[in-house]
């Protein structure tokens, strides 16, 4: 208002200067001026104050004006509003921390305009009360992958069936869309916040999850497939949320990760316990209630609790609102028996993560543990006989599961960064099912990435997966009796089994514009003989794992091909990734 008012003064102060000369030309020249002039300049004059007027009312009209407009204020911290953790897990910047967009202050009525845009980069929408965001994450690559099972041969003495080598695929790399947003709430000391998010299926049709191992009825291209929420948001508190999410565990070491969805992804060895495509601790936990803090002197420390609201103790019903078992799939899937959620379904999961950043350095530490894990249907599938001994262990084998890991992250001037994991999974089984424990052991992941220029960037990875006590083993690497066994029917691969496994990636990536971003990656995973890690692990369409073509009914509870360990699987992918 003082701004307008100095204009206002500053106008009529030039007015009466230009005005000026005229009266003092008609008083120096009054003697010998005409009529008809001093009648000029006397019209000149009138001219002069009506402009002077004229000015005065509009600026008037603007001064009451602006008492409805909105200044915008300094960003501040709102919950997790601008918190794109997946979004942000392939990018070279470190994640959001849970700072929101800057929130506007009203001074009196809002004056813009319902779904107005938002200056900024973002795709930010203006409410009555609020802001709506959209955003999303597209991913495709044409890869060319083998399972480098070449001279293997079974028990049976035949070779895998089908093409164990060189085959191309394009795949959907973890693609989403989702809304985001946050409202006013009258009189309360916290705004409402929500987001719903769903997968996007760019080269294949979305469905049930079918394949030649598995079955499951999630439609991962149904409508808030993955990380949705509702909740309250303060920025000196921070932010309480119900829904489904990736849980602070698999989060707080997303940056470490610049393979994020490629085939070389760390979830190949990292969080995995049993070395397929499903990644025990990196998987989203429905049905969760979580806290997010804001950024306390750089610190942030996440925390979650799933309910297993599985009616049964042992964790073998599908969870009440659920359609799959808990940790996926349906009962039956793959050929298990019995005909129950008996591979690797669990009932209450709590995970926790703190982290530190200051300037170019970052520190994590997060835990994660799963109760009444029900993996009984690897003793049935040891044990043909199914023998009063093995109907024994079955009961036994429901037990907790817990990981925790540690981080550290560290970029040099020259744009050089460093990380590394170590990690430790444990599964609580009593000593006589230690035979056929392969969900407990060591990991380790080392990355370093170098910034070649302005656009360019190549990164390096390694993951290594440590023995395990045991091992219950697969088609071509059972060749023990188990402990009572039968052994004419009965086989496993045992507490001596090596099933060690190392992971190699090399991309290099190309930012062509501020969204869009090429890449080619590499990546080989090297098995142990009774190990079978795969490549691509962690929720891309198309990976390439254990198993041949062998009774592959696709997805039918009956399909059950064999898998084979100690395969070297290779492969290379060039994509295109666009994130807003």
């Amino acid at each position: 208002m003082r701004t307008n008012r100095f204009i206002v003064g500053a106008v009529i102060f030039t007015t009466l200067l230009i005005a000026k000369p005229f009266q003092g030309q008609e008083s120096s020249d009054k003697s010998a001026a005409t009529h008809e002039e001093v009648e000029q300049l006397r019209k000149e004059v009138a001219s002069q104050r009506e402009t002077i007027e004229a000015l005065k009312s509009a600026v008037d009209q603007l001064v009451k004006a602006s008492a409805g407009k909105t200044i915008e204020t300094p960003t501040r911290p709102a919950g997790p509003v601008a918190v794109d953790k997946a979004n942000t897990a392939n990018a070279s910047a470190p994640p959001s921390t849970g700072a929101a967009p800057s929130r506007p202050t009203v001074i009196a009525s809002a004056t813009h305009g319902f779904f107005e845009r938002k200056a900024g980069d973002r795709m930010t929408f203006y409410t009555p009360g609020g802001e709506l965001t959209t955003y999303g994450n597209f991913d495709v690559s044409v890869d060319a992958t083998t399972k480098g099972l070449g001279g293997f041969l079974g028990p049976d003495g035949n070779p895998p069936v089908g093409n164990m080598g060189w085959m191309p695929a394009l795949s959907t790399n973890l693609s989403y869309i989702g809304v985001r947003g946050f409202q006013a709430v009258k009189g309360m000391p916290f705004d409402f916040v929500y987001q719903f998010e769903t997968q996007i299926d760019i080269v294949s049709t979305s469905g049930t999850a079918e394949t030649n191992s598995n079955q499951s009825n999630v439609v991962k291209g149904g409508l808030t497939s993955r990380n949705t929420y509702l909740g309250v948001a303060n920025p000196r508190w921070g932010s309480l949320l119900l829904g489904k999410t990736d849980p602070p565990y698999k989060n707080s070491t997303a940056r470490l990760n610049p393979f994020f969805a490629m085939i070389g992804d760390y979830q190949v060895i990292m969080a995995n316990t049993g070395g397929d495509n499903r990644v025990e601790f990196g998987t989203r936990l429905d049905h969760s209630i979580w806290y997010e803090s804001p950024n306390w002197n750089g610190v942030v420390i996440d925390a979650l609790v799933s309910p297993g609201q599985n009616r049964a103790d042992n964790s073998d019903n599908i969870a009440a609102g659920e359609s799959d078992c808990t940790g996926g799939n349906i009962p039956g899937s793959g050929g298990i028996t019995p005909l129950t959620c008996s591979d690797g379904s669990f009932g209450l999961a709590t995970s926790v993560s703190a982290s530190y950043t200051k300037n170019a350095f970052y520190l994590a530490g997060a835990y994660e543990r799963h109760e009444n894990v029900n993996r009984s249907s690897d003793i049935t599938a040891s044990y043909a006989s199914g023998n009063a001994y093995s109907q024994m262990l079955a009961l036994q084998d429901v037990a907790a599961e817990d990981a925790g890991k540690i981080a550290a992250l560290y970029t040099f001037s020259s744009r050089t960064t460093i990380g590394g994991i170590f990690e430790t999974l444990h599964r609580y089984v009593p000593a006589d099912l230690e035979f056929q424990n392969e969900r407990q052991r060591l990991g380790m992941w080392f990355v370093a990435s170098q910034q070649l220029s302005h656009n360019t960037s190549l990164h390096f990875g390694w993951a290594h997966a440590f023995r395990t006590p045991g091992d219950p083993g697969q088609h071509n690497d059972s060749n023990e009796v188990p402990p009572g066994g039968d052994p004419a029917t009965d086989a496993t691969a045992g507490a001596h089994a090596d099933n060690t496994a190392n992971m190699f990636t090399v991309a290099f990536k190309n930012q062509l514009s501020k969204k869009l971003t090429a890449y080619v990656d590499w990546a080989l995973t090297a098995n142990g003989p009774a190990a079978h890690y795969d490549l691509g692990a962690g929720g891309r369409s198309v990976t390439t794992d254990c198993h041949d073509a062998f009774a592959a009914t696709g997805g039918l509870v009956g399909s059950n091909p064999h898998c084979w360990t100690g395969g070297t699987l290779q492969g290379v992918s060039a994509g295109l990734n666009w994130k807003f």
